[in-house]
């Protein structure tokens, strides 16, 4: 999912490691073992301090080596959605504004400081910060944004779910009188006019555009709907080019300001990350964590089974992993050599899981299943949440019942509640939709259309996670009881993620990756995104609910906002578009021949650059390893 997401200021934690062997990982949620800062404090981060001692058995390279579970969908500037994606952006691209991992707010990045606002909320003033270069040596400027935010806007740029979010962005206006300075002219208020360009990499208009086809056109006309109706043969050309693939996938295509460039992408198993030889940054004097590049190399590599995690991680394979499973993670935490080598903590975070119901079945030829809101009460009663949190997640998990997790203290609806194990209460809705077994084989079936019609649908999950697996099955056996037969579909991430795109699906485990920024809610819950190739992959399509949103977008009084989210998600909750599964803390290990080890909030629960490789010949070596 887009990073652009969740904000939350309310009391802050911090834990901090005492730097012992003893094992960790008490950092689970704010009633076990953590210190409460005081309110004017916003970080929420575990900052571990580093060793006393070196092992000899400790790698001294300086290089990273991060395990992920899954590999980006591309890595093109502006066509792509998957959180991979976004995470190598981090190290390869530069924003205008980016997050503050530690205070859980918006940071200048390219920008001097943050914009200032002027009286009606419309116009924001930015400065471009002097000496960042691209990677052919000539000088950012404003004419690299101007022609970022009409790539991004461009009717022909394949970027489908991050229209939505340029909406209110009217024009950029250099300043006359100084070459770093511009304004951003919004049509009205909206609560995202700062936050999204935290995640609109800055692209080098000589790179993507050499011929300047794009600076013929302004923003308002690439916005307007009847210009994108009207053939523009030069816009056209461009924009095959542009949306080309291997913008996306081939090494010598990928181009960006951050001090990283990929060096390696062996598809399913490892991406690569080089430090550039020379790069901007070099040259500030004490650079602070996101303007400092300290590994030589971070490596990504792709490991999915679950046994396999572990043992890389007790041979000191990976230096950093935010993937491993709940029991993983404990009974590793049992290992005395694990917590010798590494600092590890369960990490709270805006993260959640669901599964997805087709409500709009019928457009793509699929049997309409989950049309019925009694039916999709009655799936969500035979969901055993809880049960499965004990078995597969050791308890660790909050149940969601709604659109916002809980670490969203102030906007979170308390009211409701989570919606509970029953499977008789699910045999009578499914009565009253209709749904019955009329012919004695343990299946429900109803006429639709004319045709007898079985209780029999495909419950599509991705492969290489055990504990979801586990979970499909369980559900599937569940279902069985009820008169619904389940089959469990497991597809890799790039198939799955495209089913969903195409509403090829009748249900689906999913999740989505939120932050601590504000939330727009239009690109998953509104009803136009559905259709416009937005993240309403389910089809959720409720005339309030669209109301509730557009308004939630363009109230930025927090106190006014909350109220309208809370609202939303009690309208969520009745029609069910979801089953509602969890908020798992996310798992973290940092290996401590690093320095730096802080894991946070925010995905991936660290800053790979930060990391601080430690030297042997500044602190006492134990004898044995």
């Amino acid at each position: 999912m887009i990073r652009i997401g969740l904000r939350v200021i309310p009391l802050a934690l911090v834990a901090i490691s005492c730097g012992s062997d003893d094992p960790q990982g008490q950092f689970v949620d704010g009633n076990k073992n953590n210190n409460t800062d005081s309110i004017d404090n916003v970080k929420r981060y575990i900052l571990n301090a580093p060793p006393t001692k070196w092992q000899p058995d400790w790698s001294t390279e300086n290089i990273v080596i991060f395990h992920w579970r899954g590999e980006p969908d591309n890595l093109h500037p502006t066509n792509g959605a998957s959180n991979p994606r976004r995470m190598i952006q981090d190290y390869t691209q530069r924003f205008l504004v980016n997050l503050d991992f530690e205070k859980l707010s918006l940071r200048p990045d390219l920008a001097v400081a943050l914009p200032t606002v002027s009286d009606d909320g419309l116009v924001y003033s930015y400065e471009l910060r002097k000496g960042v270069t691209w990677d052919d040596g000539s000088p950012l400027s404003v004419d690299d944004v101007i022609f970022t935010m009409n790539a991004y806007i461009c009717p022909n740029t394949n970027n489908p779910q991050y229209k939505s979010y340029f909406e209110y962005l009217k024009k950029v206006e250099k300043d006359p009188t100084d070459p770093m300075k511009f304004k951003m002219i919004m049509r009205g208020r909206y609560l995202q006019n700062v936050a999204l360009f935290g995640d609109v990499p800055i692209l080098e208009e000589n790179f993507h555009d050499k011929g300047h086809v794009l600076r013929k056109y302004t923003i308002e006309q690439l916005q307007d709907t009847a210009f994108g109706r009207t053939p523009h043969p030069d816009i056209e050309a461009w924009a095959n080019e542009f949306n080309d693939p291997k913008y996306g996938r081939e090494i010598e295509h990928l181009n960006g300001l951050g001090p990283y460039k990929v060096t390696r992408w062996d598809d399913g198993q490892a991406l690569e990350l080089s430090r550039k030889k020379d790069h901007w940054t070099f040259k500030i004097k004490d650079p602070g964590m996101y303007d400092a590049s300290l590994p030589d190399k971070i490596i990504c590599r792709l490991v999915n089974e679950e046994n396999a995690i572990l043992v890389e991680l007790k041979s000191q394979k990976f230096d950093v992993s935010a993937w491993i499973s709940t029991h993983g993670l404990i009974e590793l935490q049992k290992d005395t050599n694990f917590n010798r080598n590494y600092h590890s903590a369960f990490v709270m975070n805006f993260d959640w899981q669901y599964i997805g119901l087709n409500l709009k079945p019928e457009a793509v030829n699929r049997t309409p299943f989950f049309t019925d809101k009694k039916v999709r009460r009655a799936i969500a009663h035979l969901v055993p949440a809880d049960e499965m949190n004990e078995a597969y997640l050791e308890g660790q998990a909050s149940r969601m019942v709604s659109n916002v997790p809980s670490t969203r203290t102030q906007s979170y609806n308390n009211d409701l509640k989570p919606i509970e194990y029953d499977i008789e209460k699910a045999k009578k809705l499914l009565d009253e939709a209709g749904w019955k077994d009329t012919d004695g084989d343990n299946v429900r079936d109803k006429v639709i259309n004319g045709k007898k019609t079985p209780f029999e649908f495909e419950f599509s999950i991705m492969t290489g996670n055990v504990a979801v697996i586990n979970m499909a099955n369980d559900i599937q056996a569940s279902m069985y009881k009820a008169g619904i037969k389940v089959n469990v579909k497991q597809l890799e991430f790039v198939r799955f993620y495209e089913q969903l795109q195409q509403h090829e699906f009748d249900m689906y485990f999913g999740a989505w990756s939120g932050s601590s920024m504000p939330e727009d809610f239009k690109q998953t819950w509104h009803s136009s995104s559905w259709e416009n190739g937005g993240s309403n992959f389910v089809g959720f399509d409720n005339p309030k609910a669209d109301a509730l949103i557009d308004s939630i977008r363009i109230t930025i009084v927090d106190s006014l906002r909350y109220p309208l989210e809370k609202e939303l998600q009690a309208l969520i909750y009745d029609e069910q578009p979801y089953v509602f599964m969890y908020m798992v803390p996310r798992k973290v290990a940092i290996h401590k021949r690093f320095d730096h080890a802080e894991m946070f909030w925010e995905k991936p629960g660290v800053y790979l650059s930060w990391l601080k490789l430690l030297s042997p010949s500044t602190m006492p070596t134990t004898t044995t390893p």
